[in-house]
């Protein structure tokens, strides 16, 4: 494995019935969540011809300031003007914002996730028609005394193929409310603690972080995202 240019993968992500994959770094909710954005988006590797996957978020989130529970849906759609054969859509919190629950589908192990990824949910999206979408409903929690992110690649079933990959990308607020009912996030902003030392966050810079027990590894270059790869391991099946 070289250093934190290239990183090689080995190993099984998912115990159960997603194996092994690679993230590498590129470039909630009550009240009204806005319309749904692609920020923080790009295409990985080549799609299918006639195939154009991508994924949204809401630009706006709310948290509970007591419970500190919010909800995020995912949405993963293919624009293209062919099918997208079977693919498959991950969902992955950092820092402040954990995954606790995704709406059919299946939980990553702690072990499995690489370092700074707090949870993970993979979920089996199957075959996308031309123009169709498909949303995910995702409970989450967001401490709002830190920096919070969320990952959305999407994958071949295999996942020897990352299509799309939107992130990590941050929900935050500038004008912290500790004293309001709840605290409005929106996508695409650092989160500014209203906590005293709230400007000296951790800050992510180029690392190489390991997976647990899977074996793999996840390289962040800078903090322009993530790209997603996995290899099946011998004798398993997607």
């Amino acid at each position: 494995m070289s250093s934190r240019g290239t990183t090689t993968i080995a190993g099984s992500l998912i115990a159960a019935s997603f194996s092994a994959v690679m993230i590498v770094a590129l470039p909630a909710a009550a009240g009204d969540p806005g319309p749904g954005s692609g920020e923080g988006g790009k295409a990985v590797d080549a799609a299918p011809a006639g195939v154009k996957l991508s994924t949204l978020l809401p630009e706006r989130i709310s948290v509970d300031n007591t419970s500190h529970e919010t909800a995020i849906t995912a949405t993963v759609r293919n624009e293209g003007t062919k099918g997208s054969g079977d693919v498959r859509l991950l969902v992955v919190g950092f820092d402040g914002l954990t995954v606790k629950n995704v709406a059919g589908c299946s939980a990553i192990a702690r072990k499995d996730l690489p370092e700074g990824a707090n949870s993970g949910f993979a979920c089996p999206v199957g075959e996308l028609a031309a123009g169709a979408s498909k949303s995910y409903a995702v409970g989450a929690t967001f401490d709002t005394g830190r920096k919070g992110r969320i990952c959305l690649p999407v994958q071949s079933a295999d996942g020897s193929k990352t299509f799309w990959q939107q992130g990590p990308v941050p929900f935050g607020t500038t004008n912290p409310s500790p004293n309001a009912p709840a605290t409005p996030l929106l996508l695409g902003t650092d989160n500014t603690p209203a906590a005293p030392g709230g400007d000296e966050l951790p800050r992510t810079g180029p690392a190489v972080l390991p997976w647990g027990a899977a074996g793999a590894a996840l390289i962040v270059v800078g903090t322009a995202g993530l790209r997603w790869s996995r290899r099946r391991p011998p004798g398993h099946e997607a």
